[in-house]
């Protein structure tokens, strides 16, 4: 019998996209004092927002990608979030969906390089694109944590395997 999760004040989901060009897929790095980690593009889910129409949103305000210029989104794996943070919020429990799609050079050359998450106080905190070799992604501080999984795939079109990732807890990672 596993310890009991600690109590989560709602669920929410996120979409996030491995946008491929090639074999190197789109990252935003985000420099903080603790270190830098990287994330796929993508966001939380708004109430009653579809799950496609919420990804495409979020890859337009990200990346300045329209889904009308990439290959259809493809799920690829799913993993719970269960991690406790600092702060006198509690937590939610959060639903990744890791969606897949593909870009031609063409289209990579005109999207953003860099990405600006608005903060709770009203700043924006910068998030550099990066365009790395997705074969190197599990020797990377990612989050959600698809980096082996990612780095497993024989090529960037191949079958994603199980979609249920292992879920993300207080025992696997730590907040940066």
């Amino acid at each position: 019998m596993t310890d009991p999760a600690p109590a989560f004040s709602r669920v929410k989901i996120r979409t996030g996209a491995l946008v491929f060009c090639g074999d190197e897929v789109a990252l935003i790095r985000r420099d903080r004092p603790s270190g830098s980690h990287y994330t796929p593009p993508g966001g939380n889910v708004n109430t009653g927002e579809d799950l496609l129409d919420a990804l495409g949103r979020e890859l337009a305000e990200e990346l300045r990608l329209d889904l009308a210029d990439a290959t259809s989104p493809e799920l690829c794996w799913v993993q719970d979030q269960m991690v406790t943070r600092p702060g006198p919020t509690p937590p939610p429990r959060k639903i990744h969906l890791i969606f897949r799609l593909h870009i031609t050079p063409d289209v990579r050359a005109q999207l953003a390089t860099v990405e600006h998450e608005e903060l709770p106080d009203g700043t924006t905190e910068p998030g550099i694109i990066e365009w790395l070799n997705y074969k190197k992604a599990e020797a990377l501080p990612l989050f959600p944590l698809i980096g082996a999984a990612l780095s497993a795939l024989a090529t960037s079109h191949a079958h994603p395997g199980n979609p249920y990732l292992p879920t993300i807890t207080d025992a696997n990672y730590t907040w940066v």
